[in-house]
């Protein structure tokens, strides 16, 4: 492998410069003023700030409240998580065979990416809304009186449904790529050694496509965790004590509705811990299971 030379060894640092800017800017700096915070009781009006230690981390911790939604959040990143991934690949699965209008067929399914999250919850709105809404309307004939921003269960139930649904496209992207990407010998030669369609998907195709599922994964936990705030934002209806809110929408509540910046502040770090646990159980134990040969 040939080796760029510079001529000067300065450049390549320069080169790297912007990107480590924005970096430093929009990451590193909010998060050292957000563990800073955390350990002040804030002024609400700018005026000044007490240092209080470890008393916000203590109060969150020993709330019930936070409890509770920090239980809601891991079950609603595994749901989200597990049915993007499942339909994704499924709907991959099914481009990847179509042969007549497959590209009709990718761009149908990749053009829901487009829709911003706030636009998503506001669509997934009007498909729940208690008057007009045909998923309540489907729901009411098997006896389901679907009320969603006023019953915590179907709050949740349409927070999911619309998190997938936003997401799919994503991971149908990168999962056609992937299959796309496996060679027709390979094919060939897993339908002469097998000829059930669903056990050579499962022995040779899915083996396969483990990297690009393992890089899936990680995203689809982060758009879990942080990425469905615009959803949120939009069911909840302003009424989050009567529905479920994820984690990062309490920190939202808290320090720019609740004006409790110390507290706020606190509950982002914890976020930030889980999600760096998060990552390393992800690339420590996980991808130990996935082969890139």
């Amino acid at each position: 492998m040939k080796r760029v030379q510079f001529s000067s060894p300065t450049l390549p640092y320069l080169f790297l410069l912007p990107q480590m800017a924005v970096i430093f800017v929009f990451f590193y700096w909010p998060s050292i003023q957000a563990v800073k915070s955390s350990f002040f009781l804030e002024d609400p009006f700018g005026f000044g700030s007490s240092f209080v230690g470890l008393e916000n981390y203590r109060g969150i911790l020993e709330s019930a409240e936070y409890r509770s939604i920090a239980g809601f959040t891991a079950v609603f990143t595994a749901l989200v998580t597990f049915f993007s991934l499942s339909f994704g690949l499924l709907l991959a699965v099914k481009a990847d065979a179509v042969i007549r209008g497959n590209s009709t067929y990718k761009t149908l399914l990749i053009s829901v990416y487009a829709i911003a999250p706030p636009v998503a919850g506001l669509i997934g709105m009007m498909f729940f809304d208690q008057h007009i809404g045909p998923f309540v309307r489907f729901a009411a004939l098997f006896g389901w009186d679907m009320k969603v921003g006023l019953n915590y269960f179907d709050t949740a139930f349409a927070m999911v449904v619309v998190s997938v649904w936003k997401q799919i496209p994503y991971n149908f992207i990168f999962f056609l790529s992937g299959l796309q990407g496996i060679s027709v010998s390979v094919r060939e030669a897993a339908a002469l050694d097998c000829r059930s369609g669903f056990r050579r998907f499962w022995t040779v195709i899915l083996p396969l496509l483990a990297p690009t599922a393992f890089f899936l994964f990680v995203i689809n936990v982060t758009y879990s965790l942080f990425d469905t705030f615009g959803i949120v934002d939009v069911m909840v209806k302003d009424k989050a004590a009567n529905n479920p809110i994820t984690l990062v929408y309490k920190v939202y509540m808290d320090g720019f509705r609740g004006n409790d910046l110390g507290g706020s502040s606190a509950q982002s770090v914890i976020l930030m811990i889980v999600v760096f646990v998060l990552t390393v159980f992800q690339f420590r134990f996980i991808e130990r299971r996935v082969h890139y040969n």
